[in-house]
């Protein structure tokens, strides 16, 4: 009953299509969502955090708690009058800090576990014993450990028996002795021994931060890392998560995602297209071709005729020409560019549900963009994706049959040239042979 309440409320924050799948996707059998919070969410969004992580439970993504408590440790420390140093910002763990980190965060676990609690989902904090470490071999870090095995019998226990797990970022060593081990590398332990299809970032900046200090909404790491690194676009820590996040989803496969956001934006973020933090994937890099030699003219027509739900022309293929063809993923997502003599005309996008799903839609549309600063292309009037591609349009002109918008194109001859030039075209579709449509973003 909880639970079809919960769905009913997902719904009217996305598609209903767009909320089952993800609902298909992420939950089910013994899948697990690890989620990684960090002590300072902890310590100044308890609310919100406990209320996010019984809404994933809730919902069925048996979410697995890995936390910190760095803020915590740290006036913990000052109190008592320990000094504690960082290097290449890991803390250095003399015995002292060991002693305090391990009061600290079985206190801090604890808290966390009795907010869940108190919202009616039990939790069940483990401090010890999931994660097997070795001394790490930087000897100045003192008593830092590296996991080497993670017990997930308990893990798989509590779940089972209804209980949401708390984990601290305690290794045991072979000896039975504790040693501090980094949040996030914990985290990334428990998502690799689990297996997990989801694993989620809940911290105060809600996403990988652009220079402009906006949230980055969709990452692939194997089409953008190299590039927003290279560029500046991400630096410092934010591209050091980066890259373990790339290290992470090499691990776990194409079936894995990383979602970073606020406990408040959980929602939003993990069941809608639109998302509310960011979207980290690791897919394959979007292919870009000249023209249709070599590609599979009939899997190219599937797919636009499956986006838009109509018969394609026979002979529209035969009019792509040089055009410049954007393919992505498993061929699910599709651009036409077309040269003109306004400028560069977008005369075909379809991205279907999964690749939506995936992320794609924003990866090529960045890609797109990336290589064409300015670009114009219509829709009709009642297509779903006008919200989408007003958002990210310069203008639009309405006209009976057509929708016309453009980005990037200046000046106002050179704008009703685009205008004029768009609705000059034919049509590329039989109107009267319609194909079973899946929702999906297309234009054209």
């Amino acid at each position: 009953m909880l639970r079809e309440i919960v769905v009913n409320l997902l719904h009217n924050l996305g598609g209903r299509a767009e909320v089952d799948r993800y609902l298909r996707e992420y939950t089910g059998g013994n899948r697990f969502a690890v989620v990684k919070v960090g002590g300072g969410v902890i310590a100044d969004d308890l609310d919100e955090l406990a209320s996010a992580l019984v809404f994933l439970h809730r919902v069925g993504l048996n979410p697995v708690v890995v936390h910190g408590g760095g803020p915590q440790l740290n006036e913990a420390l000052d109190a008592m009058g320990i000094e504690s140093g960082f290097i290449d910002g890991l803390r250095v763990t003399t015995p002292e800090v060991l002693h305090a980190a391990h009061r600290v965060f079985q206190r801090t676990g604890a808290t966390l576990a009795e907010a869940i609690d108190s919202r009616g989902v039990r939790a069940r904090p483990v401090p010890t014993g999931v994660f097997h470490a070795a001394p790490t071999d930087r000897p100045e870090l003192g008593r830092v450990g590296e996991v080497v095995r993670v017990e997930t019998e308990p893990i798989i226990s509590a779940a089972e028996r209804g209980y949401l797990p708390v984990l601290s970022p305690v290794g045991t060593s072979e000896a039975g002795s504790l040693l501090n081990v980094n949040a996030d590398t914990a985290a990334r332990a428990l998502a690799l021994a689990l297996d997990a299809r989801k694993v989620i970032y809940l911290t105060p900046t809600g996403g990988i931060l652009g220079p402009d200090g906006g949230v980055i909404p969709a990452i692939d790491t194997a089409e953008d890392l190299d590039r927003l690194i290279a560029g500046g676009v991400v630096s410092g820590g934010m591209a050091r998560k980066l890259v373990e996040i790339d290290s992470l989803l090499r691990g776990l496969g194409d079936h894995a995602s990383v979602s970073i956001t606020t406990p408040a934006r959980v929602a939003r973020e993990l069941f809608t297209h639109k998302g509310s933090g960011t979207l980290v994937r690791r897919g394959t890099p979007i292919r870009v071709c000249t023209g249709l030699d070599g590609l599979d003219r009939e899997k190219i027509t599937r797919l636009l005729e499956s986006s838009f739900g109509k018969a394609l022309d026979p002979g529209y293929l035969d009019t792509v020409g040089d055009a410049r063809i954007y393919l992505g993923g498993d061929d699910t997502a599709i651009a036409v560019i077309k040269a003109r003599d306004p400028g560069h005309y977008l005369d075909k996008l379809a991205i279907s549900e999964r690749a939506q799903g995936l992320g794609l839609g924003a990866k090529l549309w960045n890609r797109i963009r990336h290589d064409h600063p300015s670009l114009y292309w219509r829709s009709r009037p009642d297509n779903p994706a006008n919200k989408w591609y007003l958002a990210r349009a310069d203008g639009m002109h309405r006209a009976p049959e057509w929708l016309v918008f453009w980005t990037g194109v200046e000046g106002r001859e050179r704008i009703e040239a685009c205008i004029a030039d768009a609705l000059s075209l034919g049509h590329s579709f039989i109107e009267p042979k319609p194909i079973p449509r899946k929702e999906g973003t297309h234009a054209g």
